[in-house]
């Protein structure tokens, strides 16, 4: 026995010696970041419905099931799920031995404190629908809803920020505004610095389940401008840029060493009319809505500012998501579009008053208004920092026009909750037959039925002339020569470089 012995030891540590070691996170990658980033961004409980927090939270931050390559719902810090034969009961076993960045170990009591402290845009439509969030055990969560909601996992994992994880002891020390400061999550990076209006700074965590990362250290550097951007992406100084459009997309494509990449995403991008139910505003003539529509020329803003990659598909849903209903377009008729305001009472057009905007869509926003001031509907247009327009649109303190898109997560019913239907962190004013058919498909468990339902809404969101598409954007993105993985494009249908972990430098 001894010579049998001493022959598995010799193998065993052959095979030690010849396994390759887990190297350690080396490099920096650096992103020319297209916005201005906001603290509220590193908090999950205020996700406002947007994918831009989605940029932030994938890095510091995790979820009990998220988006990830080949899977829309993976299991992340959940092993699993079950639910009950009624459809009331959701129960969540979670991932042993996970730990936060500060090293306390994530249990249920994180999991129900973080349902409890959101507060984002789809805080009412969640909270409204669960009854109680119980404990069994450290590893065991489970959600008791008061009626059976089929979109419970689709809100909870997907169109919101509720099932992404903060540590209760640490912010519970801390309080909301020092979580701000100093976010600790349980994602592959940890927080390091954040200098407002220049960069944020983060470190691999090498305790993160699911891999360890192969870059050492992330930095979010801001850089408005997008030829300031693309300049700084020639000469080196980031690795990878975001939205970088028209003709400089054109330059970025031809320069040798820098690499395109588009990819059209679950954003579709609109103006809403939020004045249309005020019997005072032109906007209440359903025909002023529709000359709008026709007054604009989409294809020759697409080929202009995203070179032909975004999708045009005349509606606030995506085209990805379950239960989308494909409109008619609106063809560019802008001498039907003048006919149709002089039907209205408006021969010289209107004066539409302001027209807000995220000031990283100006460009955009400004083509669409020079096809509106064509036809006479005249408009002044008001550009804010992407937090701030979001924060004064839910608000509720805007008037006539707003730039509107989101890229979060979801189907349609989620899109419709918070754009459409009535309470919508979003919404202006609704339609009661709209908002009455919303009710029914919420609590339709048949598919095919609550597929109809749901048609019928979207049927009717056009009929009359709710909005005005834009597209569905191709976010144009570019990286360097020392990227191997970017991490854009991934995820299907997310706008930013994920799931961090991936990405990768190339080996010098």
């Amino acid at each position: 026995m001894r010579p049998l012995r001493l022959a598995t030891c010799v193998l065993l540590a052959l095979l030690a010696f010849a396994a390759p070691a887990i190297a350690a996170p080396e490099g920096q990658l650096t992103w020319g970041v297209h916005i201005s980033l906001a603290p509220t961004w590193f908090d999950p409980a205020e996700t406002l419905g947007i994918i831009t927090p989605f940029m932030v939270m994938y890095a510091l931050h995790d979820a009990l099931a998220k988006a990830m390559p080949g899977n829309p719902t993976a299991p992340s810090l959940a092993e699993s799920w079950q639910v009950s034969p009624d459809g009331r009961v959701y129960d969540f076993t979670l991932r042993p031995g996970v730990k936060f960045h500060n090293g306390d170990t994530l249990t249920s009591e994180d999991v129900k404190f973080s349902f409890e402290r959101y507060r984002g845009a789809s805080a009412k439509a969640i909270k409204d629908r669960v009854a109680a969030v119980e404990t069994p055990d450290a590893l065991h969560v489970r959600f008791r809803l008061k009626n059976p909601w089929p979109d419970f996992m689709t809100f909870y994992t997907a169109a919101s920020g509720a099932g992404w994880i903060v540590p209760k002891k640490y912010v519970e020390k801390v309080g909301d505004d020092g979580f701000k400061k100093v976010p600790i999550g349980a994602g592959p990076y940890k927080f390091v610095s954040f200098t407002p209006g220049i960069e944020l700074v983060m470190e691999a965590f090498e305790g993160y389940w699911r891999k360890r990362p192969s870059v050492k250290r992330l930095v979010f550097r801001v850089i408005s401008d997008e030829a300031t951007r693309l300049a700084a992406l020639k000469r080196g100084e980031v690795d990878i840029v975001y939205s970088i459009r028209g003709e400089l997309a054109e330059e970025l494509q031809r320069t040798p060493g820098l690499t395109l990449k588009a990819t059209v995403i679950q954003a579709p991008q609109w103006v809403a009319m939020l004045d249309q139910w005020d019997p005072k505003s032109p906007w209440y003539d359903k025909r002023v809505r529709l000359a709008a529509n026709l007054a604009i020329d989409r294809k020759a803003i697409n080929e202009a500012i995203t070179l032909g990659h975004s999708r045009l598909t005349y509606s606030i849903i995506p085209s990805t998501f379950d239960f989308f209903w494909q409109p008619p377009a609106y063809p560019f008729d802008p001498a039907q579009a003048r006919k149709l305001l002089a039907e209205a009472g408006y021969p010289n057009g209107f004066d539409a008053g302001d027209y807000y905007l995220d000031i990283s869509y100006s460009n955009v926003q400004e083509a669409i208004a020079g096809y509106l001031q064509q036809v006479g509907i005249r408009s002044k247009l008001i550009s804010r920092e992407r937090a701030s327009h979001w924060g004064t649109y839910t608000d509720k303190k805007y008037k006539n026009l707003a730039y509107t898109a989101s890229g979060a997560f979801g189907n349609a019913a989620t899109r419709l909750e918070l754009y459409v239907v009535a309470g919508g962190s979003y919404v202006y004013g609704s339609y009661p037959d709209i908002d009455s058919l919303f009710k029914d498909q919420a609590a339709e468990l048949d598919r095919k039925k609550r597929e109809a339902i749901l048609y019928k809404i979207q049927q009717l969101m056009h009929d009359k002339v709710m909005h005005i598409p834009v597209w569905e954007l191709a976010f144009i993105n570019g990286h360097g020569p020392r990227v191997q993985e970017s991490g854009l494009g991934l995820i299907p249908g997310h706008a930013y470089s994920a799931p961090y972990e991936d990405v990768k430098l190339k080996v010098k």
